[in-house]
């Protein structure tokens, strides 16, 4: 049973760890705790059994829903738990339920609740490196490469979600955009978005804004300067943009967990940086395109030493509009 971080993009990560656990031993299933938002992507993740769905709070303990976990982990024959987060009260349920190996990193004054405590994970600086660690035995090398996420989306699934939509007449290559960022200057400026799908558009593209609650005003202001050809597809529900992805010809996002869902699909993705460093946080999956604000290459080479503080001064806002748009057109131009 797999605990993991609450994020889109973390939780698509997890997945790597979900075919590790699944090659080591076929016959073990493995589940995996999610939030609400996160539960459609545990659909189509291969080799994940089921998603035990709680949204438990961020900022304060929960100990009724802590407890409600704690019943519904208890008596499920669960071997082992590994919990990805170093909070403390991640480790709680797990401990509770009776769990007898429950594998995590030292932090929070965990002892007993972590009773396969790992350390050094300071020196694993990629989040996928730490999340992988904890499903290998203790002292193991790390792989040279992961495997990679993936998400299997029914193309029957998509034609019905694109009927109930009416976006079945499209005959024009699709162009979806996720405006959205989790993070203070990762998400690239609404006006480059609109100046994009108006070009795009133009064009003859047809373009999906994706996103959640917080982006409809940008997929309003997007549509308002494209015209009709751009659709306003954001949603508290995140199987509506899975499922726009995965009709896509071509994504373009942010830095931000939709681009990881995008190259787990396999759909050509181009994603924006500013400042965080690709190397930590972009996809395990190749994705068609990294675009940085351009000039300092030096501050690129430190990151991989230094993280995020190399790079934390750029801009999204400084990789031109035109920069994207001859790399969608070039994707668009070689085909999917």
């Amino acid at each position: 049973m797999i605990v993991p971080y609450v994020w889109i993009g973390d939780f698509v990560r997890c997945h790597s760890v979900v075919k590790l656990l699944r090659a080591q031993a076929p016959e073990r299933p493995v589940d995996i705790v999610s939030s609400t938002l996160c539960a459609p992507l545990a659909e189509y993740m291969p080799g994940i059994r089921q998603a035990i769905v709680i949204d438990l709070p961020r900022r304060r303990l929960g100990l009724p829903l802590q407890r409600q976990l704690t019943s519904r982990l208890r008596g499920k024959n669960y071997a082992q738990a590994l919990v990805m987060s170093r909070k403390w009260k991640a480790a709680l349920a797990p401990f509770l339920a009776g769990i007898p190996l429950r594998t995590g990193f030292a932090g929070e004054a965990r002892f007993g609740l972590i009773n396969d405590m790992r350390f050094s994970e300071r020196k694993l600086p990629r989040m996928i490196d730490q999340m992988g660690a904890l499903a290998l035995p203790k002292g193991a090398r790390l792989p040279a490469e992961w495997p990679l996420p993936e998400l299997k989306v029914p193309a029957d699934e998509v034609a019905r979600w694109r009927a109930q939509r009416g976006l079945t007449a499209e005959g024009s290559p699709i162009v979806t955009l996720s405006p959205g960022a989790v993070g203070a200057g990762k998400a690239w400026p609404p006006g480059h978005y609109a100046a994009l799908a108006r070009a795009l558009t133009e064009d003859g593209a047809s373009v999906w804004v994706l996103g959640g609650p917080d982006e409809t005003a940008i997929a309003k202001q997007i549509a308002g300067a494209a015209g009709s050809h751009v659709h306003d597809l954001t949603s508290a529900d995140l199987r509506n943009a899975i499922l726009a992805l995965a009709a896509a010809d071509i994504s373009v996002t942010n830095d931000s967990g939709l681009m990881h869902v995008a190259a787990a699909i396999g759909t050509p993705t181009i994603a924006i940086f500013g400042p965080t460093s690709p190397w930590h946080w972009k996809p395990l999956n190749p994705i068609a395109a990294i675009l940085e604000p351009p000039g300092d290459e030096p501050a690129r080479e430190r990151a991989r030493s230094e993280g995020n503080d190399a790079v934390r001064h750029r801009r999204t806002a400084d990789v031109a509009v035109e920069t994207v748009l001859a790399a969608v057109r070039e994707i668009l131009r070689k085909g999917r």
